[in-house]
């Protein structure tokens, strides 16, 4: 019998969701999702969940067959997931797992499979990761080492074969082999980052991984291999131009998006294997209106979206490869209430 990870998580037959943009953020109902019409923009709001997170929200995720959403959040249970249906919306909260993280849950992921559901957290181990099958299994086993500290952003490889946590601590970034479990943490790169970890994301096809963060040049870029970090790519000509605390790759791989804390808060480059960081994209003509937090490609990688501090606490461009931002989308007409933490759109 195959396994899951061989498969996939979605059947062939099963139809294709609505399309959707989570937006997670500070204040009650802490998480708004919206219909989502590339070239129309946003729908109207969808009903908020019946059992609300506890407190703010600093990470969202859906499941890759689109059936599950994730938050991480302060307050205990720190990550609350739900059953998702574009057509009807959340449904009823699963239960809490057995074993909870032990502090505020910042970065949320799952396996490309679906099979599995990481948070990164406050306090030891910094990093928790369950099975995931309509609801939680038995944490698995923490890793031998652990991250340093506050575990920020996690992110799984293309195929779920590694997993990696940013932190604020030296190395700034923690990579391991998953299968079902962790193995030993890669080595850390030879060239290090200059200052504490935020948010991670492998290239579509893992052969790199990019890091941001705290302190400049804000961004460092790695080729990576099933042996661990390899060459660090040369940084940006122009840097981002503060705090780093979102990155996000299209889905084709061609473009390398950045959130960031000072103005024009959103930063885009094209990217390469070969040679990395090209020349930054111009900045969209309507900025974002402060400190950017997450950022997202739609599945399609024809629009792009960046959560951030100040209303409408999400914005949304088009996005052309080669071209970069169109005219950024009507606000949605209920905002989200509060400083827009993180955005997610559904996967295809």
């Amino acid at each position: 019998m195959l396994s899951k990870k061989l498969l996939g998580s979605k059947s062939a037959a099963a139809p294709t969701p609505e399309p959707v943009i989570a937006v997670a953020y500070f204040t009650s109902p802490y998480i708004s999702v919206y219909p989502w019409s590339s070239g129309s923009g946003f729908g109207t709001k969808y009903a908020d969940p019946a059992t609300l997170p506890p407190n703010s929200c600093f990470g969202v995720a859906f499941s890759p067959d689109g059936s599950d959403i994730a938050v991480g959040h302060n307050n205990s249970p720190y990550i609350s997931v739900y059953p998702w249906s574009s057509g009807s919306g959340f449904g009823t909260k699963y239960s809490n797992p057995a074993t909870l993280p032990t502090g505020l849950g910042y970065g949320v992921a799952f396996s490309p499979d679906g099979a599995d559901l990481a948070l990164g957290h406050t306090n030891s181990p910094y990093i928790t990761v369950y099975p995931w099958s309509s609801g939680f299994g038995t944490k698995y086993s923490n890793p031998a080492t652990l991250p340093p500290d506050f575990g920020r952003g996690t992110a799984f490889n293309h195929n779920g074969t590694q997993l990696a946590v940013s932190h604020g601590s030296f190395p700034y970034v923690s990579v391991y082999p998953w299968s079902s479990g962790f193995g030993t943490k890669y080595s850390n790169p030879a060239s290090l980052f200059t200052g504490n970890g935020f948010a991670v994301a492998f290239s579509p096809n893992s052969d790199a991984l990019v890091l941001v963060g705290f302190s400049s040049p804000y961004v460092a870029a790695w080729k990576f291999t099933t042996s661990g970090f390899s060459t660090k790519y040369s940084n940006p000509s122009t840097l981002p131009t503060g705090t780093s605390t979102g990155v996000a790759f299209s889905p084709d791989g061609a473009d390398l998006a950045i959130g960031h804390s000072a103005s024009p808060y959103i930063t885009v480059y094209p990217w390469s294997y070969s040679s990395g960081f090209g020349t930054k994209y111009s900045n969209p003509a309507t900025l974002p209106t402060g400190d950017a937090k997450v950022v997202a490609f739609s599945p399609d990688g024809a629009d792009l979206a960046v959560s951030h501090s100040n209303s409408p606490y999400v914005s949304v461009y088009p996005w052309s490869s080669g071209s970069g931002f169109g005219t950024k989308y009507s606000n949605p007409a209920t905002l989200p209430t509060g400083n827009g933490r993180a955005v997610a759109f559904l996967p295809a």
